[in-house]
């Protein structure tokens, strides 16, 4: 934890938890764990994110990057940056997506590193919370997280189909 002090910043909307979700993947410098229901929503489509997300994995070829997802599709179809990272760092990124058996699993989180958290309470609920310098609450989610990942499949491959 270092000399930095805990905080946790409580949020209420769509905009909050895209700026609380791009606050923790800038903050990423070896790991960063993504969970959400389809990622439709998230940001992760946008310029901005793209450049942080591709950043992070030029800074070096031991960082890793972890979507999870209950559902791939949006990503895989509508996603075309995350298309091209997955594609040019396959080696540092993997995006998989949850059993059935964890569809009940309804709260989207962001884990970076150790310490840094953004967590929603519900998919359809935008109030969260943004955790900085919160090493126990990042371990249990990271832990969580772990749990999913182990028990998920390949939900996108760095490869493209063409006809």
């Amino acid at each position: 934890m270092g000399n930095e002090a805990l905080q946790h910043t409580a949020f209420d909307g769509v905009a909050d938890y895209l700026s609380a979700l791009d606050s923790v993947c800038s903050s990423a410098q070896r790991t960063l764990n993504v969970f959400d229901k389809n990622f439709a929503d998230s940001g992760f489509n946008s310029e901005a994110r793209y450049e942080t997300l591709r950043h992070f994995l030029l800074q070096s070829s031991s960082n890793r990057l972890q979507l999870l997802a209950h559902d791939t599709q949006y990503l895989v179809r509508y996603s075309p940056r995350m298309m091209i990272l997955l594609q040019e760092f396959s080696h540092s990124m993997a995006i998989n997506q949850t059993a059935p058996h964890m569809h009940n699993i309804t709260e989207p989180f962001a884990v970076a590193d150790h310490t840094d958290f953004v967590r929603r309470f519900h998919f359809d609920d935008t109030r969260g919370v943004l955790a900085k310098n919160d090493s126990e609450g990042a371990r249990i989610l990271n832990a969580r997280f772990q749990e999913m990942w182990l028990a998920s499949h390949t939900g996108a491959t760095p490869t493209r189909l063409g006809l």
